[in-house]
């Protein structure tokens, strides 16, 4: 078990990288074609895998279309789009905290999604994760201003907030294709990162300037250089090895080690684009994990864990 939660704490470091990867991809292209280049190619590489595999790890049954499209709208097209156009304003830090809220709308779509009861108790812990996102929020850079709605909200954080949101309903969608139709994770992901990457190009070729591509001039070598750096680690490491994960851990738990990504976002961000380390991240961050482990306690007496575990096992 320790060497399992210690690949999952490597995991969110290296997903971290997603973070400055994607900010300076930004700098080459629109949002909306960074996201459906990066997931065409990553599907296709995954199918690929497949397919050299063996060609009937292909097929698609009919039962199966309506969630790998599901999943492909909501963990691919609408979470990356949302992110990668809040990113043009936010820094990767604060981008990658906010995306910390997944944990908390984890319990809201399980209530939702699974009928697991949100007790007073679960509600002081979200109550106090929300309290340590407030710091982290107030914190907002010149171009970000110019978006601001509230004292300290501004459409880039809504929209990250709505990447969050979806990116969490991906992955309980994910996790019930890899559940309950005994489907891999490379599968759901190669066809779900396929689809949501076309859709992301047809939607790109309706609102980008095509002349004759979105890229830049002169920014074609760094663009392909960081895009395919963030296949690599992101969508062909960090994706299917969070599949596989959520065959062992919960999705909460795992949400939980995700509290750590965004001090693995600010060391990097300092390495990689010279962004400035703050104390704040480190106190929200802090807090933050203290409204977590109360809800993962509670989910513990519960049994929702030890359920989950159960069926893990089983399978």
């Amino acid at each position: 078990m320790i060497g399992q939660i210690f690949i999952v704490l490597l995991m969110y470091a290296a997903w971290s990288t997603s973070f400055p990867l994607g900010k300076l991809s930004l700098e080459s292209c629109p949002p909306i074609f960074l996201t459906g280049f990066r997931m065409f190619f990553a599907g296709i590489i995954l199918l690929g895998w497949l397919f050299i595999k063996d060609k009937k790890l292909l097929k698609i049954g009919k039962k199966q279309i309506i969630p790998l499209l599901s999943l492909a709208i909501f963990s691919i097209y609408l979470t990356n789009i949302l992110e990668l156009w809040s990113m043009q304003y936010l820094s990767p830090v604060k981008a990658c905290f906010i995306y910390g809220l997944s944990p908390f709308l984890t319990v809201l779509l399980s209530y939702i999604h699974f009928s697991e009861k949100i007790t007073s108790i679960k509600v002081v812990g979200m109550f106090i994760g929300f309290l340590g996102f407030i710091p982290v929020l107030m914190l907002q850079t010149g171009s970000e201003n110019l978006l601001r709605i509230f004292s300290f909200f501004s459409i880039p954080d809504l929209a990250m907030i709505g990447a969050a949101l979806c990116a969490v309903y991906g992955w309980i969608l994910l996790r019930i294709i890899v559940k309950n139709q005994t489907l891999s994770p490379i599968y759901a992901n190669g066809y779900s990162m396929l689809f949501g990457g076309i859709v992301s190009l047809i939607h790109s070729g309706f609102v980008d300037n095509w002349t004759p591509t979105p890229i830049l001039e002169g920014r074609i070598q760094p663009f392909l250089i960081q895009v395919f750096a963030t296949i690599l680690i992101s969508n062909i490491i960090c994706y299917n090895l969070y599949g596989h994960m959520l065959k062992t851990f919960t999705s909460t738990l795992l949400s939980f080690f995700g509290l750590f990504s965004p001090i693995f976002a600010s060391f990097l961000s300092w390495i990689m684009i010279g962004e400035k380390l703050s104390w704040v991240i480190f106190l929200s961050t802090g807090i933050v994990s203290c409204g977590l482990f109360v809800i993962y306690r509670t989910e513990i007496k519960q049994g929702y864990i030890r359920k989950e575990a159960r069926v893990s096992e089983s399978g």
